[in-house]
């Protein structure tokens, strides 16, 4: 296999994991820190999303720890191919809970007005909490695209 930037077992791997599990996990400290998050389903669903994106990354960012300091090879084509499911399935489910919290979140400071009229209501937060669900998609899709091209290359 080919030693790709942000493959398994490198610097530039746990890179990514780090940013994927800070931008998520902070994405979730937004959302649980606004009033009434909780009426929604989009952002219950965002929060759920974004715990199982921290999850994945932890772990995958914990065995990348280990593979440098062990100076192990994680290019293994059953490793690999269980590395681009889960970053396809966890990319999926983040893109999905970004984009339906970013369109309830458009739909009250734009549309309807609630934000204005219900300023108890943390709009700014849940706006950040997207934004940075959204930054969460991107290493992830960065990281699931570096998988496929490992997986490819078998």
């Amino acid at each position: 296999m080919k030693v790709v930037v942000g493959s398994p077992g490198t610097v530039g791997g746990l890179l990514l994991r780090t940013g994927q599990c800070l931008f998520a996990s902070a994405s979730i400290a937004f959302m649980v820190s606004a009033s009434g998050f909780s009426s929604y389903t989009a952002f219950c669903y965002l929060v759920a999303s974004m715990g199982l994106q921290a999850l994945w990354s932890l772990g995958l960012g914990c065995l990348d720890t280990y593979a440098l300091r062990m100076k192990r090879d994680l290019h293994n084509p059953i490793l690999v191919s269980l590395f681009v499911v889960g970053d396809w399935v966890t990319a999926t489910l983040s893109l999905a809970a970004a984009c339906s919290s970013g369109g309830v979140s458009v739909l009250f400071s734009k549309d309807v007005g609630f934000c204005s009229a219900y300023p108890l209501l943390s709009c700014k937060k849940f706006e950040i909490s997207v934004v940075l669900a959204f930054a969460t998609w991107l290493f992830i899709a960065m990281s699931s695209l570096v998988m496929f091209w490992l997986l490819a290359s078998v």
